[in-house]
């Protein structure tokens, strides 16, 4: 039987750090899966002088596509869109347009990567706005929030889409038949809530899906949904509340065992339980968000990954490419539309 090739561009030049984390993890990944290939887009001289650093060149599986123009990170995204034609960030998005790769991953701007991506690969038919998707650590299991930014204002229908593009992306990557769909709101009750979020549930609640009704910021890390659904004012807000409220604990610990030699000493003894801590909740092992709704697989990894949090998000378009996530999306959005029309 052989094995299908899978072809990710990777923006060589994008993120905090550049080429000195994005070699590395290109050259690291390709080593670990047999099927993987990776187009490094960017400075070929560049690219090429790190690649000679860990004692690799450009071959069948790690090929370069030099280009001329870098997005900054602050970049207003409309002015990268309209002046940085030659940009790795947009060439790599177009290499998934033409089909040369099947995915591309960046940790560079995230406005100006969605905007180029919604430009050069278009939504799905029935998908008004694309929405930012990734994956929270929770008591049992995992949860997956959506959206993370894209979209401040969101109608009930478009919450409706996000929904579905959730359950198609959980059921597709981690084999469950009929994820838990839940709508984050202040409360359980149906009176709570504006009017997108109780008419977006009136749509659930009619739909296929596996919906649960309302959930709370606390349910996304108990493990009792899949699937988080809100706007991206919400899902921004809650995302970066968690990483705060993560430095905040982690700095606290230290504090508290650095106080004396007694808690210093305790440190000693309990530091295999912190480390296992550590490991569990590790952002590296949850990088690597999913732009759900175009018309190709988009993957965007944290701006400050080193290398192995960029593996990872390699690692998820990889999968995505390999559970064929946007013909899934497209699928099941047009099953329920008609079944919507017909009812």
């Amino acid at each position: 039987m052989t094995t299908r090739i899978i072809t990710i561009a990777l923006d060589a030049m994008g993120g905090d750090i550049g080429p000195s984390v994005t070699v590395p993890a290109a050259v690291q990944s390709i080593s670990e899966h047999d099927d993987l290939n990776l187009i490094l887009v960017g400075d070929q001289q560049v690219i090429s002088a790190e690649l000679s650093r860990h004692h690799t060149k450009e071959n069948e599986r790690l090929k370069v596509v030099h280009t001329t123009q870098t997005v900054g990170m602050d970049e207003p995204p409309a002015q990268a869109l309209r002046s940085k034609k030659d940009s790795s960030m947009r060439v790599g998005i177009n290499l998934v347009k033409d089909k040369t790769a099947q995915a591309c991953v960046s940790a560079g701007n995230t406005g100006a990567l969605m905007a180029t991506a919604k430009y050069v690969l278009k939504t799905l038919p029935g998908i008004d706005r694309p929405a930012i998707c990734t994956t929270i650590p929770a008591i049992k299991g995992n949860t997956y929030v959506l959206d993370l930014g894209a979209n401040v204002d969101c109608s009930a229908e478009q919450l409706y889409q996000f929904a579905v593009m959730g359950s198609v992306l959980v059921s597709a990557v981690d084999n469950k038949r009929k994820p838990r769909v839940g709508l984050l709101n202040i409360g359980q009750e149906d009176i709570k809530g504006n009017d997108q979020v109780r008419g977006a549930s009136q749509l659930l609640e009619a739909s296929d899906l596996n919906y649960i009704g309302f959930v709370e910021g606390t349910d996304i890390f108990l493990g009792d949904v899949d699937v988080v659904v809100c706007d991206g004012f919400a899902g921004n807000v809650a995302l970066k509340t968690m990483e705060g409220t993560s430095k905040t604990i982690a700095h606290f610990l230290r504090e508290e065992f650095g106080r004396n030699w007694l808690t210093r000493l305790s440190a000693i003894f309990a530091s295999p339980v912190l480390k296992a801590l550590k490991q569990r909740i590790d952002p590296k092992k949850y990088n690597g968000a999913s732009f759900l709704g175009l018309g190709g697989i988009v993957v965007k990894s944290h701006g400050s990954s080193d290398d192995v949090a960029l593996r990872t998000a390699i690692e998820v378009a990889r999968l995505e490419v390999e559970k064929g996530v946007p013909a899934r999306i497209d699928s099941q959005l047009e099953t329920l539309l008609t079944r919507r029309a017909t009812a």
